[in-house]
């Protein structure tokens, strides 16, 4: 069984996915990781994540395993405590812009959930990766709020101006991307986030799956 959640970054796709899986007892899998994980090792590399062929060049040679713990393990280091620093999620929306890393990640991801029931989240994961999978979802949410929503982790040093400034430009890459755009597929529940609490998102698609 394959649950597909899409939606916008901070609408807590990643939160939702994991008390999903959780709940059902089946294997959460963050595709956003695949690209943070490879955003940090281009940086890291001093790549200019500009170069296309550079990029993809780069990223045929990495090495990525993800644990049923949903931890990423990078050429053998796990990386999964600096994924969400700012340096990675400024520059994610770049690398996963680029048609061929994408083709490499959805590939990556298919080989994992082939023997496996999973929950995972993204921008396209109801449209592209796994369009018949057995129930899709997307979750939505204003740019005021998704700002305060990451403002209130702590988890980055920008302004709250600054992050509602970073999510509407995000959104509008991911919303124009060649290929994997941020779109509702026809058949998802649309389920706005803006005024529910994690608990009942969960609760209503937990109610849609049974």
């Amino acid at each position: 069984m394959i649950i597909a959640i899409d939606g916008p970054a901070g609408t807590g796709k990643s939160t939702i996915a994991n008390i999903i899986a959780d709940k059902l007892k089946i294997t959460f899998l963050n595709s956003g990781g695949f690209y943070r994980t490879l955003t940090m090792a281009l940086l890291d590399a001093g790549i200019d994540i500009k170069d296309e062929k550079a990029v993809l060049d780069f990223c045929k040679k990495q090495n990525i395993e993800y644990t049923k713990e949903s931890h990423f393990i990078l050429n053998g280091t796990d990386v999964t405590a600096h994924l969400h620093d700012d340096r990675v999620t400024a520059n994610t929306s770049q690398v996963s812009s680029i048609v061929e890393v994408r083709h490499l990640v959805n590939d990556l991801m298919r080989k994992i959930t082939a023997s496996l029931s999973i929950v995972c989240e993204g921008r396209d994961m109801t449209t592209v990766v796994f369009p018949n999978a057995e129930y899709k979802i997307y979750l939505d949410a204003s740019s005021e709020v998704r700002a305060r929503r990451r403002f209130d982790q702590g988890v980055s040093d920008m302004t709250l101006e600054e992050i509602k400034a970073a999510i509407e430009k995000r959104d509008e890459m991911d919303k124009n991307k060649k290929e994997g755009s941020l779109k509702i597929a026809p058949d998802a529940l649309y389920i706005d986030t803006s005024d529910l609490t994690i608990d009942k998102v969960c609760e209503i698609i937990l109610n849609k799956i049974s």
